[in-house]
């Protein structure tokens, strides 16, 4: 799992400066929550990212990312992503970007 662990890492790097970070372990992996909602994630060694249903298709069409489908049925809004894509710094910014964008536009969770 040092993959995992390096990526986990990576990801906290990003994120340690963010209000509201909490961290889960979901989906057989871990989740990085801001303010309530699920940001980003780790699932074996793809990165999982929430991302905006306008931005949906359009990231869905790049060569790395995949449907989040854990069940047969894919989640909208969520995506995998290669390690081919990640590897480098600047993909995993700019995979983190959209998920917080996301994050961030989401309303307060009722509690």
């Amino acid at each position: 799992m040092a993959c995992y662990e390096r990526l986990a890492e990576r990801i906290r790097d990003y994120l340690n400066h963010r209000k509201g970070l909490e961290e889960k372990r979901i989906f057989g992996g871990l989740c990085f929550m801001l303010n309530g909602h699920l940001c980003c994630g780790i699932e074996k060694d793809r990165l999982m990212g929430r991302v905006m249903p306008d931005r949906y298709e359009t990231l869905l069409s790049k060569p790395y990312a995949r449907k989040m489908d854990l069940t047969g049925k894919p989640l909208k809004g969520f995506l995998f992503i290669s390690k081919a894509d990640y590897r480098m710094a600047s993909g995993l910014t700019s995979w983190l970007d959209e998920a917080v964008e996301c994050a961030k536009l989401k309303p307060p969770p009722k509690r």
